[in-house]
């Protein structure tokens, strides 16, 4: 009987999870339908950051005022306007004028955006770990309707951020946001936003426990948090981990410096937000990992007599001034520290094209023995566009050894073609599953040599370890498609003679069918008075 009553908590537990998922959905919508009231007042390009901004503030006063009650709990209510009582918890303390409850207390009135504003500017001023995170005088500025202001204000009331310990709230809202706008924005989406499965792929292959990751083109900082997020599901300690990126967009360098924040993710993302090839941020950091999801193709990156003599360059031919790929990839590989590992992203282009000396480039890399590993992905990934993109790891050292116990891999890189894999969620977009990143990242750690992977295989049509001699016979080209050869079809042994003699026949039933089905529709026609 006993067993009985158990099985039955638990089902009653999935439940009630299902149901907890399916309200957070709805809730998620509803936070986007009202949001979409402030077309008509705001471009789509600015009112995402009036939304995230105010979920920002509705999760930091949550904080506050869930810390608050702990310290009245404790018998400590003489400390409740100490801000160190509340630093020491990971908490940002809040002036009354800067909570969430006197927003909404005055959320109806004529200067609710001066109000939000002030809230803004003091919640930086008390907390130094914010400087230039925040928005600067943004409400009052986009003059939005204070109607529609308001009904947001009270849709975001009705969101509980902290009462959930396992789940994280604002985390899954920003990431529903930044999607989603990312999807209605089309190409500038990518600005700021790099698909979840993508980012979880890299992190699985890269695999940083331990050490400082970069990202110099960070955009909202979703590569930092879905590494900590990697950590985390695997019993790390996130504390072990650095975080260092630069983002030169004012706008996107102040939503990353939220969505660290929100997620107490300690960052450094530099003073200001800069240009990474004019301004690094970072001159002196020598990287553990790096993620990226730079711009594709970026032109005219630099004037064609600046940046020549970069030391960045260094061994190379200079990166041509219409692309910048081959600029990100050098400037990844100075800052890669001796045994560091980087993966990003890169339009297909990056893997053949001979312009203006990029092939020259890219089989200096290859001689240099730094690609670890290409990963050729499928189409429609991306909100910003649907060509299929690739995956680039690099490496400064393959040699045998390390904490993971890799084997000897030089002069040899790994070529997987993933361009088959993923699903379709929506009508345009494509996402890989858990199963598919799972699959790819442990084929490329059994060719590492890692025991808990197994023993690699090379599989056709999937993937191929292959020596440098043969990547210089296909002219230093990284197709993956090139080398891992044309997957085996199954033989049905049905004799040809009689598979043609069967195929024939079907051809000819379905003629038959569609000019059946052709008189049919001109005979509906001629009924509606469309017919000759």
């Amino acid at each position: 009987m006993a067993k009985k009553k158990a099985t039955k908590k638990k089902s009653t537990k999935k439940k009630t999870s299902k149901k907890q998922a399916k309200e957070q959905n709805s809730f998620e919508e509803r936070l986007w339908d009202a949001a979409n009231k402030l077309r008509g007042s705001v471009e789509s390009s600015e009112y995402k950051h009036v939304v995230l901004s105010l979920i920002f503030l509705k999760f930091v006063s949550d904080k506050f005022e869930e810390r608050k009650q702990e310290l009245i709990n404790e018998g400590k209510g003489n400390f409740i306007d100490n801000d160190a009582f509340y630093g020491m918890k990971n908490v940002f303390y809040l002036p009354e004028e800067a909570r969430w409850s006197f927003i909404q207390q005055h959320s109806k009135q004529d200067d609710i955006a001066l109000k939000i504003d002030t809230a803004m500017s003091t919640i930086e001023k008390n907390n130094k770990v914010l400087n230039g995170a925040l928005p600067d005088n943004y409400f009052s500025r986009l003059g939005l309707d204070n109607s529609k202001l308001s009904a947001l204000l009270d849709t975001i009331n009705d969101i509980d951020t902290v009462s959930d310990k396992e789940e994280d709230v604002v985390g899954r809202v920003y990431e529903y946001f930044l999607g989603r706008f990312a999807a209605a924005e089309g190409k500038g989406g990518g600005e700021f936003y790099t698909p979840k499965s993508v980012v979880n792929l890299i992190a699985e292959m890269i695999e940083p426990y331990k050490g400082k990751i970069y990202d110099p083109c960070c955009g909202s900082g979703g590569m930092f948090v879905q590494s900590i997020k990697f950590v985390e599901s695997h019993h790390g300690n996130t504390k072990d981990i650095s975080v260092y990126g630069q983002e030169a967009i004012g706008a996107t360098y102040k939503l990353a410096k939220m969505n660290l924040a929100i997620r107490s993710i300690a960052a450094n993302f530099g003073d200001m937000p800069a240009d990474t090839f004019y301004k690094d941020q970072h001159p002196d950091l020598k990287a553990d990992y790096i993620m990226a999801n730079p711009p594709f193709n970026l032109k005219q990156w630099r004037a064609s007599d600046e940046l020549e003599d970069d030391p960045r360059w260094s061994g190379y031919l200079v990166p041509p001034v219409g692309n910048a790929n081959y600029a990100w990839i050098l400037h990844m590989i100075s800052k890669l520290s001796e045994n560091g590992t980087a993966g990003f992203v890169l339009a297909n282009g990056s893997m053949s094209s001979d312009n203006s000396g990029e092939g020259d480039i890219r089989k200096k890399i290859l001689e240099n023995d730094l690609i670890d590993c290409m990963i050729a992905l499928p189409g429609q990934l991306f909100y910003t566009t649907s060509i299929p993109v690739c995956l680039w790891f690099i490496t400064k050292n393959k040699k045998a050894g390390g904490d993971k116990g890799y084997r000897d891999r030089q002069g040899e890189t790994l070529f997987i073609d993933a361009r088959q894999l993923g699903h379709l969620i929506d009508r345009t977009h494509r996402e890989l599953s858990q199963e598919e990143i799972e699959r790819i990242a442990k084929t490329y750690h059994a060719w590492r040599g890692e025991a808990k992977d197994g023993n690699y295989e090379d599989v056709a049509g999937f993937c191929k370890a292959v020596k440098l001699e043969e990547i210089a016979e296909h002219n230093y080209v990284l197709t993956p498609g090139r080398y891992v050869e044309a997957a085996e079809l199954e033989d049905d042994d049905e004799p040809f003679e009689i598979k043609m003699t069967r195929l024939t026949t079907q051809l000819h039933e379905q003629f038959s069918e569609a000019t059946e089905l052709e008189a049919a529709i001109k005979q509906n026609l001629e009924g509606l008075g469309y017919g000759k």
